[in-house]
């Protein structure tokens, strides 16, 4: 496991165990990483980097969602390799260039490369909440953000959980809309 690996893993282990301050630090660590393999992978699958935002923040959101699934004993990048890919394969699909395959191995190359200094993330995430209806905002942000749990989130809403769910699910959604729909 590389150093950079073990320390994603490190941060990734830390929010996992409630630390958001060691989560926020990982995404920031992961934000410009991924955004030079999603321009990389669109430049090489001759498209336009354009949509590198787009893939950056689904691939985020997707690490997000799906941080349970992953399992503390095993490397880090490999998991997060797969997302990326998966994310940068759907951005491709979404442009019509299905059938068109992305070597894994030209990720890991990026994923290799140090990152560089980039604060605009937290600018992303608060301009696209701000699209979103004031209940819906709260819930994606004290979840999806702050990672904190749909129960914590209910009693600090004063919110039923279902009701937290249900907004949660609806700020995601439209959270996808929006940038589906951005002008290409």
């Amino acid at each position: 496991m590389s150093e950079r690996d073990a320390e994603w893993a490190a941060l990734m282990r830390a929010g996992l165990a409630g630390d958001r301050a060691a989560y926020a630090e990982l995404l920031a660590v992961l934000a410009p990483v991924l955004r030079a393999a999603a321009r990389r992978g669109l430049v090489r699958a001759g498209m336009p980097a354009n949509d590198v935002e787009d893939v950056v923040q689904e691939t985020l959101l997707a690490i997000h969602l799906k941080r349970q699934t992953w399992q503390p004993d095993q490397p880090i990048g490999p998991w997060i390799r797969a997302i990326a890919r998966n994310k940068l394969v759907d951005a491709l699909r979404r442009r019509g260039r299905r059938g068109r395959e992305v070597d894994i191995d030209d990720l890991s190359d990026v994923l290799a490369a140090p990152p560089e200094a980039d604060d605009s993330l937290t600018r992303d995430v608060a301009r696209h909440l701000d699209g979103l209806s004031a209940g819906q905002r709260q819930v994606v942000q004290a979840i999806a953000v702050e990672g904190v749990s749909i129960r914590d989130a209910a009693a600090r809403l004063l919110m039923s959980e279902g009701a937290v769910r249900v907004a949660l699910h609806r700020g995601l959604a439209a959270l996808a809309m929006k940038l589906r729909e951005r002008p290409e």
